[in-house]
């Protein structure tokens, strides 16, 4: 049911413009392009890419995500050291509709406010 209220709890396909060292690692295992998405959950979120044939993912706890807005073309997660730099042009409107529905989450769990933005 809250899925249905939120309208949908995943995000579209995100390029990755850069990622922490150890995110690197991984993903210079493989030559595709790089891409992740995030999942919203009661808690926190989860960022899923895929390194070759094996899925990956990185579980952020609202407590501990902090997003920044860099310039208008994209956003930066974080959590302790981890951190994902993703692609968000002005005619993908749907990246950043999906990020202020991720930062209002933040904010509903208690765990954050405007702030933090």
């Amino acid at each position: 049911m809250q899925r249905l209220k939120m309208g949908g709890i995943g995000s579209p396909k995100l390029v990755m413009l850069d990622a922490s060292l150890q995110i690197t690692n991984l993903m210079n295992l493989d030559n595709n392009r790089n891409v992740c998405n995030i999942e919203l959950r009661p808690k926190g979120i989860i960022i899923g890419f895929r390194s070759g044939l094996d899925p990956y993912a990185l579980i952020i706890p609202y407590h501990k995500l902090v997003v920044y807005k860099g310039s208008p073309e994209d956003y930066s997660i974080y959590m302790d050291n981890y951190f994902v730099k993703i692609q968000a042009r002005d005619k993908d409107q749907d990246v950043h509709q999906f990020m202020k529905k991720l930062l209002k989450a933040k904010i509903e769990s208690g765990n954050g406010s405007v702030e933090d933005v």
